[in-house]
């Protein structure tokens, strides 16, 4: 960053204010007018100039002269300056220096022009000799970017050799000028523009084609950047990192020992995935219990995660590089909360406390759903009940509580070492305590899913018979075949037997959804708490935050687009821009680099969920196979 803000302080970079910014904020600008030509004469031979643009880092401003090193973009115009290649030097040298970075990064390298830098008074000899450079390096068109001695000007020129004016005379272009900041263009990722309205597509489509050359270009030549000043090699180059190549002892050592650890940790995930597929756990009753408690979920979805992280596969491209980046902070960010959970506990006995509580908060509840139950068995809000039918379920519901409270004071002397052994699984992650918190949840109110169980089923067969028995009045039936219903003749008897039976479920109807009522909604508030335990451990799972830690320290790591700032803008000179970053959104950020949850909850609509209360289905706190989402 040093060296950035010296070549922008030499340039006079910041002396600006004027900003363009053409087009919605998240497309990305084009810069580059194309004014018709000037001075082109009615029926002449000379091609159009149009205007040509040269993209050149600001910590190459204040270099010495020598050769204009990069690539050019045909395509767009452009022309992408890389590095500067300073006196003295061999031109065999040079070129089989640009090989080897066109050989190692695939990129067109080439001498796209010269480079003049006038630190005294300028001498007719040298500007000669640059020009008589073109010669050697031959390059269409060819570069002439000049800067004066103590002043902010700057003097660019396009020249073709092949296209005169006149004879002998060679055809130039109009240059624009555009200073961009290697480092973090080459440290940025470009990422596509969001969805714009159909008259500004095709011109965003366009302008970030132009942009991505321009990064992709600075991106895959990072083996020319690798040679700084310290070095012997014969030829000296100018750069982002020529004054020295930043590294670190820590990191290198890392990046050595990560090698032996991922592999180490890769074959013991192996062997916990072979023992977790072993085909004991696939017999009934361990595969029921391995696919609906959500510890188990949990515990299946980290194991994924950590076999991702460290394989021994190179990240194929940066997407999957971040990706593993935002997994492994969120495993360390999980394990990191499940330790401060762990201390929590195991200090001023917590989890003695929350053992002696938890046996009278179970009697509190049971104590509560008695009452419930005694007032619905009464005339509940002056309802008048079937008194047979309500006595009966009122009766059994009783000897469901009186279990259960059997069942709480059974288990109680062992429920703080049972607490105690949860406890200590916090050390594998927040997520995981979550989940076991969830399924203890399941387990503790696993009385209240009898009852509403009970009361839904009871509930769905009075409401599938009435339904088939209204059908019967119209003379209708429902033909299991061909899954609709038909027109049907009936008797009589049968007639006389469907009304019996109409009436007295008709009757029998309010009794049976008082009690599905009251369950379901015991079921629902159970549901909704671990709905929110489900959410917060999908949140810490899918949350991307390596890469909002980026988007928060480094902005221009992750790129939107590009800006423009107004350098200078005058009569005679080329215009000057300095081309800026602009940084992704949050939420694009959180959108692109989202990871996946373990998805074992289900994810109703309120059409469905309305729908299957209504009906008397059941609701599930997991996933059913062949579900349908609306």
């Amino acid at each position: 960053m040093g060296l950035v803000s010296r070549g922008m302080a030499a340039t006079g970079l910041g002396t600006a204010t004027a900003v363009v910014r053409p087009g919605p904020p998240d497309a990305v600008p084009n810069p580059t007018p194309n004014p018709p030509p000037e001075g082109a004469a009615p029926g002449s031979s000379r091609v159009p100039s149009m205007v040509l643009k040269a993209f050149f880092p600001t910590c190459c401003a204040s270099a010495d002269s020598g050769l204009l090193v990069g690539r050019w973009v045909p395509e767009q115009s452009s022309a992408v300056v890389l590095a500067v290649v300073h006196f003295p030097f061999i031109p065999i040298q040079v070129k089989e220096l640009l090989a080897q970075v066109q050989q190692a990064s695939r990129v067109g390298v080439a001498v796209l022009g010269t480079w003049c830098h006038r630190r005294q008074e300028p001498e007719e000899s040298l500007g000669h000799f640059l020009e008589g450079l073109g010669t050697i390096f031959s390059h269409e068109p060819w570069l002439q970017l000049c800067r004066e001695r103590g002043s902010k000007f700057w003097s660019c020129k396009a020249t073709h050799w092949q296209v005169p004016i006149s004879p002998g005379a060679p055809g130039e272009d109009q240059v624009m000028l555009i200073f961009y900041d290697q480092r973090k263009v080459l440290l940025s990722q470009l990422h596509p523009p969001a969805a714009l309205p159909d008259h500004q597509a095709g011109d965003a489509t366009a302008s970030a084609g132009g942009l991505a050359a321009v990064f992709d270009t600075v991106a895959r030549s990072e083996a020319l950047f690798r040679s700084d000043r310290f070095d012997e090699g014969l030829v000296r180059l100018s750069h982002w990192q020529s004054e020295g190549v930043e590294a670190s002892i820590l990191v290198e050592l890392a990046k050595r020992a990560s090698g032996p650890v991922c592999l180490l940790l890769a074959y013991l995930l192996s062997l916990i995935s072979a023992a977790s597929t072993c085909w004991v756990f696939k017999l009934w009753p361990l595969s029921f219990i391995w696919s609906k408690l959500s510890t188990c979920e949990q515990l299946r979805h980290r194991l994924e995660q950590l076999t991702f992280i460290f394989s021994t596969q190179k990240a194929e491209n940066a997407s999957q590089l971040m990706r593993k980046a935002n997994m492994l902070v969120s495993v360390l960010l999980d394990v990191a909360l499940g330790f401060a959970l762990l201390s929590w506990l195991h200090g001023k006995d917590r989890i003695g406390q929350l053992a002696d509580a938890l046996v009278p908060v179970a009697d509190r509840v049971a104590e509560e759903l008695q009452h419930l139950l005694q007032w619905l068995m009464g005339a509940p809000a002056g309802l008048k009940m079937n008194r047979a039918l309500d006595q009966v379920l009122g009766r059994f519901f009783l000897y469901h509580i009186h279990l259960w409270i059997s069942y709480i004071h059974l288990m109680s002397p062992f429920i703080e070492r049972i607490l105690w052994h949860m406890g200590l699984s916090a050390c594998l992650g927040l997520t995981v305590a979550l989940s076991i918190l969830s399924d203890i949840i399941a387990l503790l109110t696993f009385h209240i899913y009898c009852f509403y169980v009970y009361g839904a089923r009871l509930y769905c067969l009075k409401i599938c018979g009435l339904s088939s028995l209204w059908r019967l009045f119209r003379g209708k039936k429902w033909n299991v075949l061909r899954q609709r219903v038909d027109s049907c003749s009936y008797d009589l008897d049968q007639l006389f037997i469907g009304t019996l039976l109409f009436t007295v479920l008709v009757f029998l109807l309010p009794t049976t959804a008082l009690y599905y009522l009251v369950f379901t909604l015991l079921r629902l508030l159970v549901v909704t708490v671990q709905g929110l335990i489900h959410l917060l451990v999908d949140l810490i799972n899918s949350l991307p935050l390596y890469a909002l830690g980026l988007r928060l320290c480094r902005p221009y790591r992750l790129s939107a687009g590009v800006k423009f700032q107004v350098l200078e803008h005058e009569a005679g000179r080329p215009l000057r821009l300095l081309m800026q970053i602009n940084p992704l959104p949050y939420n694009r950020v959180v959108h692109t680099y989202r990871l996946p949850s373990c998805g074992c909850h289900p994810k109703h609509s309120w059409g469905s969920l309305c729908r299957k209360l209504f009906f008397g289905e059941l609701i599930y706190p997991w996933r059913q196979r062949g579900d349908k989402q609306d």
